[in-house]
């Protein structure tokens, strides 16, 4: 059995993967949101892209079957298990400004964005380079207007959603910080990583 890896709640984990490898997500109690970003690791300069991802797959909801795409056109992981089936790839990763914008809140609050930022800075990432997440098990819900509502996540005990690698990787995974996106609650996300 692989190393199962904990991120505790409200922070985050960068790594690489290898071309091939499998990168699997839980969560393990239930609700909890986690941002993934994805960067080139032979060039950091090609990274995740929403905006590819959705045009290509033809779909704002990309779950089994699915790929994620780099700034450059290029397949960065494909979707090959995903036991809840719900995940957002529209909002960015929540951020200082997020929480004082729509929170009206004032001081420090953890952040996925501060979370990424911190864990990617030693890799060469800086803050600006990171790009919009795939919001794993995120519910993020719309009307026949385009009106945007979060609800709390549809994942249970144990879901968890498996990747495969496309290119070598580095890898940056949160356990989501905002009190809305995870049912208002924050907990660990899990990951481990299997061969091809």
């Amino acid at each position: 059995m692989s190393k199962i890896y904990t991120i505790e709640k409200q922070s985050g984990k960068a790594f690489y993967l290898k071309e091939g490898e499998i990168l699997t997500v839980i969560d393990p109690e239930g609700m909890q949101v986690s941002d993934m970003v994805l960067f080139n690791s032979n060039d950091l300069n090609e990274k995740l892209s929403s905006g590819k991802s959705l045009d290509f797959e033809e779909s704002i909801l990309l779950s089994t079957g699915n790929f994620l795409w780099s700034n450059r056109s290029n397949k960065m992981m494909e979707i090959i298990e995903d036991t809840n089936g719900r995940n957002d790839f529209l909002l960015a990763p929540c951020s200082k400004e997020t929480f004082e914008i729509m929170y009206n809140y004032s001081g420090e609050h953890p952040s996925c964005l501060n979370n990424l930022s911190k864990n990617l800075e030693p890799m060469g990432i800086k803050q600006d380079d990171i790009p919009t997440a795939f919001n794993i098990f995120m519910n993020v819900q719309f009307d026949e207007k385009g009106k945007i509502s979060v609800l709390p996540p549809t994942s249970k005990a144990g879901d968890y959603i498996k990747f495969r690698a496309q290119m070598d990787l580095l890898v940056c995974l949160t356990a989501c910080s905002a009190e809305d996106s995870n049912g208002g609650s924050f907990k660990p996300i899990q990951y481990f990583i299997t061969e091809k």
